[in-house]
């Protein structure tokens, strides 16, 4: 397989520049100048080949993917499950179609706003499936207002407002594949919403009704030796729940002349995807990372409370002194945790605290990061697997008095700390607010 032994190859070429760096933080006739210029100089070609390496192991997997569909051949007779799958898929591709059309001309004809519309079958299309989903998300919140005898929706409006849903009233839930394309941009600009193996595990729901989610706790109970014919004690498992609540963001304002949204070369789905998943990538990796827990998210760093604190600037000589990070602050922080918890943990960081630890050695000299050379092996800090996330506590860059109180290296099973995610999302299309200066403005809302 010519992709494997490509990403083997390169594997092995990032290695020998890794060698190359790590030579020269040995290099004591380089000053410390020098020494980081040429230290970055090849950290650079080396994340350079980690994302190269990436694209063909991703392009790998794709063609194995492939060959396990088992698909037909094309043109082979359909019947029963298939032709309902078949008529579905016909469907969404239908409605993806008028849902373009709607965002590029409206719903209605407007000659005085320069608005043409949509054509009568789009706009039945768009109007049927709009009315499935609007009752479906009624019936669905007439059923929890009920069980927790309250009267507002997640936005915060009442029943009778069709506040239940943003989009309910004046816009159109967008297609499955047009969310599906949103939600991979949004992964992009942060690793809380990745959702893949060793992450933070992402429960899709079709409505925003408060989840309950069952917990229990029975580590402090250990079994017992019992005599013949004894009585045996009562072991009561611990027993609770967390509350998955839901939040509303939206993507702001996104305006766009008539004349350019009209333009049959310029591309409205593409260009909303990548906007609307942009702005929401960021808010919502950063409420992810840090949200406070009452009135948003709470966050992985937030909810994170064992272990040590890491602050300071970083030093090589592995002592966890009050300004400084060494090897012996991962040792203590790695330990904070039970061994169970340490099968499968990640570290997780700051680019730029990834940057200083790739500099900083143990007692014995041993660089604390290493890269992956085998094909699919990740590169590590102190063994473990680490991922960057742009959104926690940089290091300080000189130490204070007295020291600044900084997370900014978690460790754990990321997988463990869930995301609960609304599945359906709109998009209002907002004609006349703008008409003055012949713009449609859009605006997104998704409930997470």
């Amino acid at each position: 397989m010519p992709e494997l032994s490509k990403a083997r190859q390169l594997r092995e070429d990032r290695a020998k520049i890794c060698i190359l760096a790590q030579g020269v933080l040995d290099n004591a006739a380089l000053n410390t100048e020098e020494r980081n210029r040429q230290f970055d100089a090849h950290m650079v070609d080396a994340d350079r080949l980690k994302a190269e390496i990436e694209r063909h192991e991703r392009i790998e997997r794709l063609i194995e993917e492939t060959r396990g569909t088992g698909a037909p051949p094309a043109g082979q007779p359909a019947g029963g499950a298939a032709d309902a799958a078949a008529t579905a898929e016909q469907a969404d591709k239908d409605y993806r179609a008028a849902y373009r059309s709607y965002l590029k001309f409206g719903l209605y004809a407007r000659p005085d706003f320069k608005i043409r519309g949509v054509s009568q079958g789009d706009r039945t299309i768009l109007e049927s499936r709009g009315r499935q989903q609007i009752q479906l998300t009624r019936e669905e919140w007439e059923r929890e207002l009920r069980a927790v005898g309250g009267g507002a929706g997640i936005t915060g409006g009442a029943m009778s407002q069709q506040g239940a849903y943003p989009g309910a009233t004046s816009g159109f839930f967008v297609p499955v594949g047009f969310v599906d394309e949103i939600e991979q941009a949004m992964k992009y600009y942060g690793p809380m919403l990745d959702g893949g193996p060793g992450m933070p595990r992402i429960m899709p729901t079709d409505t925003g009704q408060p989840l309950p989610f069952p917990i229990s706790n029975d580590t402090n109970v250990i079994g017992e030796q019992v005599d013949e014919q004894a009585t045996v004690s009562q072991g009561v498992i611990n027993m609770g729940n967390i509350v998955f609540g839901a939040f509303k963001f939206s993507t702001r304002l996104i305006q766009v002349s008539i004349e350019l949204l009209q333009d049959s070369a310029f591309n409205i789905e593409d260009w909303l995807k990548d906007r609307f998943g942009e702005r929401m990538g960021r808010i919502l990796n950063t409420k992810a990372t840090t949200g406070v827990g009452t009135t948003t998210f709470n966050g992985i760093v937030t909810a994170a409370t064992v272990g040590p604190t890491f602050v300071g600037a970083g030093g090589n000589d592995g002592v966890s002194g009050v300004n400084t990070i060494g090897s012996d602050d991962f040792v203590s922080l790695e330990h904070a945790l039970d061994i169970v918890y340490r099968r499968g943990a990640k570290y997780m960081m700051h680019d730029q605290t990834v940057a200083a630890i790739k500099k900083i050695k143990d007692k014995y000299g041993r660089p604390l990061w290493q890269p992956g050379i085998g094909v699919g092996q990740p590169d590590t800090i102190n063994g473990y697997g680490y991922m960057a996330n742009n959104d926690m506590d940089q290091l300080q860059t000189a130490p204070s008095s007295p020291g600044a109180v900084r997370k900014t290296v978690l460790f754990g099973q990321l997988p463990k700390y869930m995301i609960r995610r609304v599945k359906e999302m709109s998009i209002l299309r907002l004609e006349e607010r703008f008409a003055e200066f012949g713009q449609v403005a859009f605006l997104g809302f998704l409930a997470v």
